[in-house]
């Protein structure tokens, strides 16, 4: 039994193992898919992402697709890299991936419609995420928007660590990594043409995720899943700590607060100690877009801390500050309130946050832009 036992473990750290090394590669064959594509469309990407409410809700209608935030980081970070799109500009992209990636726990939430009191308490968990990175891009994407806060504190935190991608790796032993990595990813380019390439690359990055998370959660997990509420939900401090170190490892957020739905629904879980969980989940996650940028330019790694920093912020202010830290369970218990009157509410919700309004606002952004293009005017003699 035991002999099985390690031979399961070294299985799965196997896959975990292979399934980052493939991330990496995707990474770096997805940086350069990209950047070959964008040499005639870099004016035109330029355009569209300058506008940081179409990057904000492209970010958001992107992962709410994906049901993954770490997808959507790890493209933006990509595209950073390959110089396709600015700091500057893909900063909005992971702060909507935020408020993207919430969609899953609150799907979740649905499938308890049928029993009223634990339907109530669900809804209350699910979007506890939600009412957490919604309050938290209120808060800091206008000071990004008008005084580009996140970028500047990152950027000087990679100019401190003095963080250079290639440049700094290039003395160290790991380069031989990003020197095979480039040579499969020219070699796939070439052969394949950048748009496949560019497909092989997302979709990549999407099952060496999931892949990562399944093995991970079933060695973490495992059989504790029984004790798992005590051992996890013992206090706050507890509950946050497990939080981080859960998802920092299982590198996904969707797949660890989802995990409490249940538990909240049959009060096992507060949703007090709940959301302190979510607290910590939402700094895990962020390890995704950090390993992502590793052997990147110094702007990819820019990004990957302002994702880190952005959760960073909202988290000391939602958790150390007692006042400001029941807003967003108030809201989620109310949301909880009026979805088991109206049942209809809550799928309204997630169509409306997650799909209609991005996209038209997407739409229409777009479209008062072209509006706005000034149009040259030639006189005839």
């Amino acid at each position: 039994m035991e002999k099985n036992t390690y031979q399961s473990i070294l299985t799965r750290t196997l896959v975990i193992i292979v399934s980052v090394l493939f991330f990496l590669l995707s990474i770096e064959l997805l940086g350069y898919s990209i950047a070959k594509i964008a040499g005639p469309l870099t004016e035109s990407i330029s355009v569209v992402t300058a506008n940081p409410f179409i990057g904000l809700f492209i970010g958001l209608l992107s992962t709410a697709l994906l049901q993954s935030s770490s997808t959507t980081t790890s493209i933006a970070v990509a595209a950073v890299a390959s110089g396709a799109i600015s700091l500057q500009n893909a900063i909005p992209i992971v702060l909507g991936a935020n408020v993207g990636t919430t969609i899953t726990s609150t799907i979740v939430s649905m499938s308890y419609i049928s029993k009223q009191k634990e339907f109530r308490r669900a809804v209350a968990a699910g979007t506890s995420h939600d009412f957490f990175n919604i309050l938290t891009v209120l808060l800091l994407f206008p000071l990004e928007v008008n005084y580009r806060f996140l970028e500047k504190i990152s950027a000087s935190i990679s100019s401190v660590m003095h963080i250079s991608g290639n440049s700094s790796l290039d003395n160290s032993g790991n380069y031989g990594f990003t020197s095979i990595f480039e040579t499969c990813s020219e070699w796939l380019v070439s052969g394949l043409g950048p748009i496949i390439s560019l497909l092989i690359g997302a979709v990549l990055i999407f099952t060496c995720i999931k892949l990562i998370s399944k093995w991970l959660y079933k060695i973490l997990i495992g059989r504790t899943k029984d004790r798992f509420e005590k051992v996890v939900f013992k206090n706050k401090y507890r509950a946050f700590s497990w939080g981080l170190i859960i998802t920092s490892v299982a590198q996904s957020s969707s797949l660890t607060t989802s995990l409490i739905v249940p538990l909240v629904a049959t009060g096992k879980v507060k949703i007090k100690k709940a959301f302190q969980f979510i607290l910590g989940a939402n700094i895990g996650t962020t390890i995704t877009a950090l390993i992502a940028a590793m052997f990147q330019s110094e702007a990819a790694i820019s990004l990957a801390l302002v994702h880190l920093l952005f959760n960073l912020i909202g988290v000391l202010i939602f958790f150390l500050i007692p006042y400001l830290s029941q807003i967003p369970v108030y809201l989620a218990k109310k949301m909880g309130r009026i979805t088991v009157k109206i049942r209809l509410v809550g799928f309204a919700y997630i169509f409306i946050a997650f799909f209609l309004l991005p996209f038209t606002l997407i739409y229409f952004s777009k479209s008062t832009e072209k509006q706005s293009d000034p149009v040259e005017v030639t006189s005839e003699d």
